[in-house]
């Protein structure tokens, strides 16, 4: 891995947060991702399952966690199952954790080989009454590729007929919604990463590059700094193609006045960070720019303060709606009238800004976190107002990932990165003298 190793208390606390919830005398276990075909011998590069990150900090395919409380033999309570390397192995495809690595990174004493996994795990069923399935949940899920745990979960209905089943997801959304000092620090290293990215493309920015350039500008940036790369999939947007909210083409040619949306950030160690920021492409926002820009902003800086502990999600955005509204009466882009006629299932302010405001962020861009429980100390979620104008033929979007504190304000993860009008016009500008004075 590029990232530096992370120390295994961090699995050793969020094993022992997910067990003091399991029910009596029950199994729960976790399986790593496939690594997926794309064709002939190619595939994806691998991507490790979030949840058995989160609770063993192992990093490679073919691994299960199994975590078993009221194991009889007490170094059964926690055992990680891991791919046997061998040379072969080794020489094509580099080493894989050896039983006493895959300890070190974990804090679990107890390490087998993947191929003893049916014979001990069907020993300790006979000791348990349930087993945790790890079906994904997520209010987003749209998955229609069988998984690793699908077919886990597939067998083990058959095999074991008799047993309970219970759910981890209601567990894992709970915990994994709170952040642990030591992740909100990784994630804060995302979030440095992402600001070297955004510095850079201030200084490379310019009437003429490509969509594209931007974006190779950001990833050399990103890997440079021992990221993989970006946390999702890069959105660079100039003029209208802000509008399309999930542009990612990126292969449009940047002209003089356009406004470039940028929505991409670096992941590290797996664990993402959410930026998005608007900037002109010739250093220099024109007044209508820089109204709407000023107004998005505010309602950001307005939407943040809201983020303590006992809001409600639901709540939150109605209110964020609100100030919106208002924005845009201010902006003439809604009248008195379109609100006092608007429909309350899609209030006026939707026909500009048509998604929501914050999501958790964490292993996951779009997180696990509890949505209809009050707010808690430690969560991290996004702010991410827009206004969208097809007819005027741009669009801004800013977003801060920032972390609920136990009181007041919460904290900004991505304070250093610009967002100020003028700081962003001062820094583009600052670059282009400089670029200008080599020429000569």
């Amino acid at each position: 891995m590029k990232y530096h190793a992370i120390s295994n208390q961090l699995f050793v606390k969020n094993r022992k947060k997910f067990m003091a919830q399991m029910q009596p005398k029950s199994i729960a276990v976790f399986n790593s991702n496939d690594i997926y075909p794309i064709s002939a011998d190619s595939t994806m590069a691998f991507e490790q399952h979030r949840d058995i990150f989160y609770l063993s900090g192992a990093d490679q395919e073919e691994t299960m966690l199994l975590l078993f409380p009221d194991a009889m033999d007490k170094k059964h309570r926690e055992i990680l199952f891991v791919r046997e390397t061998n040379e072969h192995i080794a020489v094509w495809e580099g080493a894989k954790l050896t039983k006493e690595q895959a300890t070190e990174v974990s804090g679990i004493e107890t390490v087998y080989w993947l191929t003893d996994f049916d014979k001990i795990f069907f020993d300790l069923m006979t000791e348990a009454d349930t087993i945790y399935f790890n079906t994904n949940e997520h209010y987003r899920q749209a998955v229609i590729t069988q998984t690793r745990e699908d077919r886990f979960i597939e067998k083990c209905k058959k095999d074991f007929p008799a047993h309970r089943w219970a759910k981890s997801n209601p567990i894992l959304q709970q915990i994994r919604g709170v952040k642990e000092p030591e992740e909100i620090a990784l994630m804060q290293q995302a979030c440095d990463i992402t600001e070297k990215g955004f510095r850079r493309i201030l200084g490379f920015t310019k009437p003429g590059v490509w969509e594209y350039e931007m974006e190779a500008e950001f990833l050399h940036e990103f890997v440079k700094n021992r990221s993989k790369g970006f946390a999702y999939t890069p959105i660079i947007a100039s003029g209208n193609n802000a509008n399309v909210l999930h542009y990612i083409e990126n292969n449009q040619q940047v002209k003089d006045g356009d406004l470039i949306l940028m929505d991409l950030a670096a992941e590290y160690a797996n664990y993402a960070s959410d930026l998005t920021r608007t900037i002109p492409a010739n250093g220099k926002y024109n007044a209508r720019q820089r109204a709407v820009y000023d107004a998005v902003l505010r309602v950001k800086n307005e939407a943040t303060k809201m983020l303590v502990p006992g809001t409600i999600w639901a709540e939150y955005h109605k209110e964020v709606g609100k100030i919106m509204t208002s924005e845009l009466l201010g902006l003439g882009l809604l009248d008195k009238a379109d609100v006092q006629n608007e429909n309350k299932d899609w209030p006026a302010y939707k026909k500009y800004f048509m998604h929501g405001t914050s999501h958790h962020i964490g292993l996951d861009t779009h997180d696990y976190g509890e949505l209809k429980t009050p707010m808690k100390a430690n969560m991290v979620f996004t702010v991410e107002p827009g206004i969208y104008i097809p007819d005027e033929g741009f669009g801004v979007r800013l977003e801060d990932d920032v972390v609920i504190q136990e009181k007041g304000e919460p904290f900004n993860l991505m304070r250093n990165i610009p967002i100020e009008a003028e700081e962003i016009e001062e820094l583009m500008n600052q670059q282009q003298e400089i670029w200008a004075a080599m020429s000569r």
